[in-house]
């Protein structure tokens, strides 16, 4: 690449859940002959995501390529985190063909795109393409975009009611920023199930986007990588909630981060956390926990209900074995003492 030439950066975004991660392993495992560095923005103070894709470095993406901001979202700390960490990767030798940021699934990405006009790097990169994973199942069961015929019945009962909630809100913008809509874990949803996630998508969607299917985020990185959309230079086309506000907030959602002992029994605690996503209306749990007997440690990510562990790695010798658990909902629905109350009657349960 020549040093005049702008760096290509690719921003994955998506609802919690919705496979982003995965496609992100996935393109390091097959990146088209690019040599690779990414940029993991974790929302909550337990890095999860960043220390996966650490696990899963090769030569074409080492793990110095990998950088994780775990202290807020990075179109908020512009300056404080997302520049340094810009010019950072810039400044590695071999320079990175192409930089993939993962945002949260709670960010907004248009903020983001705003912050390629910083004056310190709007010359030395541009925004290839956003990309925006959805959920078919999720989406095909409307959780994450209005029910037109139930939102105007309720507004012919009350005009003053404003329908719009947090998700649907975050759910529209992603939507609205994207270049490619990839539609994930189509085998969950059945083919009703993601034609009707595909109708939901384009009623929301502000022009014709690419809906394209993807199981396991497997997907030829021809497909999404060198768009050479320069999403920064065509942020008007891309509508949003938030259009005219100086700034944007996340004080709709909270995390909190849990302490969990070594555990017994891992069933115990899938069924705290299912138990937590029904009368707690918790969105994600993430995070590891530690099983006695077993020297491996087990990482745990739920979307709602559907929860999915696996072992994924040795203990360190100088790592405790106690596990923790970042867990995510709206405001309103984070009660810290019944949350933890739950897991805790797991980790009681387990351990009789």
């Amino acid at each position: 690449m020549s040093d005049l030439a702008k760096l290509p950066v690719t921003v994955i975004t998506g609802f919690l859940g919705a496979g982003k991660t995965t496609l992100v392993r996935q393109l390091m495992q097959n990146p088209g002959g690019k040599r690779l560095a990414i940029i993991v923005n974790e929302f909550g103070d337990v890095g999860v995501d960043g220390e996966i894709l650490k696990a899963c470095a090769i030569p074409d993406c080492p793990a110095e390529n990998i950088m994780e901001l775990a202290n807020g979202c990075i179109c908020c700390t512009v300056a404080d985190d997302f520049i340094p960490t810009i010019e950072a990767l810039m400044a590695l030798d071999p320079r990175p063909d192409h930089i993939l940021i993962e945002t949260s699934g709670l960010a907004l990405p248009k903020p983001l795109l705003k912050a390629f006009d910083w004056p310190d790097i709007r010359s030395k990169i541009t925004v290839d393409g956003v990309i925006a994973l959805a959920d078919a199942e999720a989406v095909a069961a409307g959780r994450f975009a209005p029910d037109v015929a139930r939102v105007d019945a309720q507004r012919l009962a009350d005009d003053s009611l404003d329908h719009d909630t947090p998700l649907s809100e975050v759910f529209e913008d992603q939507i609205s920023c994207a270049d490619i809509i990839l539609l994930t874990k189509p085998d969950l949803a059945g083919a009703e199930g993601v034609a009707r996630a595909k109708e939901l998508i384009a009623s929301v969607a502000p022009r014709p986007i690419p809906v394209i299917e993807v199981a396991e985020g497997e997907i030829d990185p021809r497909i999404i990588l060198g768009l050479e959309a320069a999403a920064e230079d065509d942020i008007d086309a891309r509508p949003s909630h938030h259009d005219g506000a100086d700034d944007h907030e996340h004080e709709d959602f909270e995390s909190i981060v849990v302490e969990i002992p070594e555990l017994t029994d891992p069933a115990a605690l899938v069924r705290a956390i299912e138990g937590l996503a029904k009368d707690h209306n918790i969105l994600r749990v993430k995070g590891y926990a530690a099983v006695a007997g077993k020297p491996m440690r087990l990482l745990v990510q739920a979307v709602g209900a559907r929860v999915r562990h696996q072992f994924d790695r040795p203990w360190k010798a100088e790592e405790p074995r106690a596990g923790r658990l970042v867990v995510i909902a709206e405001h309103d629905d984070i009660n810290a003492e019944a949350i933890r109350a739950e897991l805790g009657a797991a980790r009681a349960e387990a351990a009789e």
